[in-house]
């Protein structure tokens, strides 16, 4: 169905920038998250949608289908895809050019996503063209979790784009097809794939309603005030006393993966800040629909507490069952946290 005469997309076709920024507004978050989703990468999903936004500017005359949304999230995908294959490629050459090898199970690249962007979906979801059905597969709580992050991650890019646009998007088979230039046929069978996998991490889901943004609960605001008191009092006996026995430490992209209270309590007591958490002070946030805390290491010439990293816990019944740490300051500005403390 071609857009009417009067609509916006006519309108944005003939180069009125006010029409465009109010059809692309309702899509603007969505498309930001669905590149974060694909990319694992926060910085990569800012330069991404705004990569998106531009080509559907340029690319306005071409839209000439019932649904703006999917045409949008067309773009996004295939601007994402392209993203990854460029990555690939780089990374093929850094592997070579040093020598070692790829670990077929090491997270590429991973970043938290800041709570306070995912709050802003839902008076979004809202203003859509299309009504948001029932049946997702996977909620928002889930499908930003870092877990699922970490699954979706290893998925092949197409495998990834698929499960993504049908089982959280909620996108149609043919939709998709139409999306990934491919058929209905093919489509069903990179799902299923993913599926698969998935179902094996344990992450797959076939119940649930669309955007569960669940807020957390008072539970976990105890371990995590819990964790941060035994850690800034250099209570590694406590620490470990708040994990569960099969407790994971991991810092994606390194391949560094502890397992247990007794690997994770000798790495905290040599390894940030030589063992002295005592020089690390905790600012509580929260990431991916988890609390999260952003560290900020002592200065000892200056007296000043710099940002050093981030950490997001994953809670179980009031213990811990995975710190996913992330060495990298540069993230502290998106959840709207200064450089020093």
């Amino acid at each position: 169905m071609v857009a009417s005469e009067g609509s916006p997309a006519t309108a944005a076709s003939r180069g009125e920038q006010e029409a465009f920024a109010r059809l692309i507004e309702p899509h603007r978050r969505l498309l930001h998250l669905h590149c974060y989703r694909m990319m694992g990468s926060l910085h990569d999903a800012e330069d991404l949608a705004q990569e998106t936004l531009l080509r559907a500017w340029q690319g306005i005359d071409g839209f000439h289908g019932s649904s703006f949304r999917a045409w949008l999230f067309r773009i996004a995908t295939n601007t994402c895809l392209n993203a990854l294959g460029r990555r690939r490629r780089e990374s093929r050459i850094l592997v070579g050019a040093s020598g070692g090898e790829a670990h077929a199970d090491a997270v590429p690249h991973l970043e938290p996503y800041p709570d306070e962007l995912l709050d802003r979906l839902p008076a979004e979801l809202g203003v859509m063209e299309e009504k948001v059905r029932p049946d997702f597969r996977y909620e928002t709580k889930e499908s930003i979790s870092i877990a699922f992050m970490v699954a979706t991650q290893l998925l092949p890019p197409r495998q990834r784009a698929v499960l993504l646009l049908r089982d959280v998007l909620d996108f149609s088979p043919s939709e998709v097809a139409d999306q990934m230039a491919s058929s209905v046929a093919g489509v069903n069978s990179l799902l299923q794939r993913a599926r698969s996998t998935l179902r094996k991490s344990g992450l797959y889901s076939g119940t649930g309603g669309p955007y569960d943004l669940v807020a957390r609960d008072a539970a976990e605001d105890q371990i995590v005030a819990r964790f941060v008191s035994a850690w800034e009092g250099g209570d590694i006996r406590g620490l470990v006393d708040l994990l569960t026995d099969d407790a994971v430490l991991s810092m994606p992209p390194q391949e560094l993966r502890l397992v247990g209270p007794t690997a994770i309590g000798d790495f905290l007591s040599t390894v940030p800040a030589d063992g002295d958490l005592e020089r690390i002070r905790l600012v509580a946030t929260a990431a991916n629909r988890q609390p999260a805390l952003a560290a900020y290491i002592l200065d000892i010439s200056t007296g000043a507490y710099n940002a050093y990293g981030m950490m997001v816990l994953t809670t179980e019944r009031g213990t811990i069952r995975a710190i996913t740490g992330f060495a990298d300051s540069t993230l502290f500005r998106f959840f709207g946290l200064g450089q020093t403390l």
